[in-house]
């Protein structure tokens, strides 16, 4: 019988145990790719810039089979202004604080933008240790990722499963990952970019055919309000206003976190941030509102916020009309500087619109005075002088006449024509403005109605409104000036203090004496009372010859007398 086939000798099975080695290592490469290509590609399938960053960070940590893994966005400022992790549950990140910032080891790659590979963390010279219930973590290994050439974030990842440490395999899938991730993120902001302009223009067209239908101004600034906090993601928007005869903005407007807080408070035209903006006209952006120094706008009146914006409303050919300002948590990101120049671009065009429209109000208030010295001065030439030349009539006419009765009611006639001719010139009196700059000006019965209807936002309803009188003709500009900044002044007391549920302003204009009355039913003055308000109004009456007078209504409340003499030198 012959012998059977020899054993496989030795040298045999090493090259088996090699080849089948290398064929597991082509499998495990072939699968690493292949994983690879899907992280690129689920990566890839979103748009919204959040998602995109998640996915990227779940993609990394799959791909080098890393137990923790983490995102940090890099701000303006150089440090991390947004941090998304990925493995550490939401208990863990509550009870460890406050995300980081961007210093020690997470750090050392913001500095230096190249791969990081570390067996164990805590022996790099930028460790500064961790945070307290934070996680134990050894190995390391971090990538930049980059945008259009620009360090976008770092990509950080711990704990190698089964593993000590991670190695250049993993380093170089990880890079790989970086580079798809930039086109990701770049596509993302471009697609919010895109929407974000699509919401912009949508807000300026809104604003802009709101000013030309002839909206309140009051209700445009809510709009361009509303649209800028929305569109810029801020916590807390308020737009402040000057206060006509006074050295102080007043907040108007606000929204958003402890915006009842804000509403209605005043602030110095000359200091803090709201100040300088309209005083310079110059826009501004802030890192840290809450600690900007040199703010004299008081201690801790942004208490709580951190990045902000403030622009001037105007379109920087006239003083501005008021200040946008818009801020953030403290804990929240800044703003990038895309969010800053379409919020200046959309506060242009808003106040580029409201100055047409006032223009186009202005063209329709002159052709309203023209049109109102034709009718006087047909009045004069025609009615005037046809009336006289028939009293003349009537009383040549009288010598003819002997009966009594006949005489008494000529006479009765001729007075008559008398008191219409006087009510006719009183009437011509009142169309023709007595002041030259009357075109430019608004009259003072638009001006009451103007700030009582500003007054409708702070105080939760409308005033009722009374004006009687020739107000237009027997009240002098210095007086009417006095006038508004009472009323304005009264209403906005009565917002702030009174708790009132009705307000009533009455406006009385005689020969000799203008006399403005505001009565609230809220729940009184305090006793000897020592507002600053009250006393600017007793110097206005000082100072225009008159009185104020406080005194309580039948019903409750407070009843605020201002009253002057009607002279033209005041």
């Amino acid at each position: 019988m012959s012998e059977g086939p020899s054993a496989v000798d030795p040298a045999t099975h090493e090259l088996l145990d090699q080849l089948q080695a290398r064929i597991d290592a082509t499998s495990k490469v072939r699968k690493r790719v292949h994983t690879l290509l899907e992280a690129v590609l689920s990566v890839g399938r979103e748009l919204e810039l959040e998602q995109v960053l998640r996915r990227i960070v779940e993609a990394a940590t799959t791909l080098v089979d890393a137990r923790y893994g983490a995102l940090g966005v890099i701000g303006e400022d150089r440090m991390l202004s947004d941090f998304i992790p990925v493995g550490v549950d939401d208990e863990t990140w509550a009870a460890i604080g406050a995300l980081p910032s961007g210093h020690g080891l997470l750090g050392e790659l913001v500095r230096h933008p190249e791969p990081l590979r570390l067996g164990e963390l805590s022996e790099h010279p930028a460790f500064r240790g961790f945070p307290p219930n934070h996680p134990p973590m050894h190995s390391f290994l971090g990538v930049p990722i980059r945008v259009r050439g620009e360090v976008f974030g770092n990509l950080y990842l711990t704990e190698k499963r089964g593993a000590g440490e991670f190695d250049a395999e993993d380093e170089a899938i990880l890079r790989t990952l970086a580079v798809a991730a930039g086109v990701a993120i770049e596509n993302s902001r471009l697609f919010e970019r895109s929407c974000l302009r699509e919401r912009w223009l949508a807000s300026a067209s809104e604003v802009t055919n709101s000013l030309l239908s002839g909206r309140p101004r009051a209700v445009v600034m809510g709009q361009i309000l509303d649209h800028a906090y929305k569109n810029v993601s801020a916590d807390l928007g308020l737009i402040a206003v000057p206060v006509e005869g006074a050295d102080r903005l007043r907040i108007a407007l606000a929204v958003g976190q402890s915006s009842d807080d804000y509403h209605g408070e005043f602030v110095p035209l000359r200091e803090g941030c709201l100040g300088s903006a309209f005083t310079e006209a110059k826009p501004s952006v802030y890192l840290d509102i809450e600690h900007r120094p040199r703010d004299g706008s008081g201690p801790g009146r942004w208490l709580g916020f951190g990045p902000a914006m403030v622009v001037p409303l105007g379109s920087g050919r006239t003083d501005p009309r008021g200040v946008l300002f818009l801020a953030r948590d403290k804990r929240a990101g800044a703003f990038s500087a895309d969010a800053f120049a379409s919020l200046k671009a959309f506060t242009r065009q808003a106040s580029l619109a409201m100055e047409l429209a006032e223009r186009r109000k202005d063209a329709v208030q002159l052709a309203l005075l023209e049109d109102r010295d034709r009718i006087a001065r047909d009045l004069h030439d025609l009615a005037i002088q046809r009336l006289f030349a028939t009293g003349m009539t009537l009383q040549g006419a009288l010598r003819f006449v002997t009966h009594p009765q006949a005489q008494q009611r000529l006479v009765r006639a001729v007075d008559d024509l008398d008191t219409t001719i006087k009510i006719i010139r009183s009437t011509i009196f009142g169309l023709r403005s007595r002041k030259a700059d009357s075109v430019l000006r608004p009259g003072l019965r638009s001006r009451v109605a103007q700030a009582v209807e500003a007054a409708s936002g702070p105080l939760g309803f409308a005033p009722a409104l009374r004006v009687e009188g020739l107000v237009e003709s027997r009240v002098p500009v210095a007086l009417a000036d006095h006038v508004i900044a009472v009323l304005v002044e009264a209403l906005s007391n009565t917002a702030r203090y009174a708790r009132a549920t009705s307000v009533d302003v009455h406006l009385t204009v005689t020969a000799d004496r203008t006399t403005l009355t505001v009565t609230d039913d809220g729940v009184g003055m305090p006793a000897n009372a020592t507002y600053s308000g009250i006393r600017n109004m007793r110097e206005r009456a000082r100072i225009a010859g008159g009185e104020l007078r406080l005194s309580v209504p039948p019903g409750g409340g407070t009843r605020l007398t201002w009253a002057a003499p009607s002279a033209e030198n005041i």
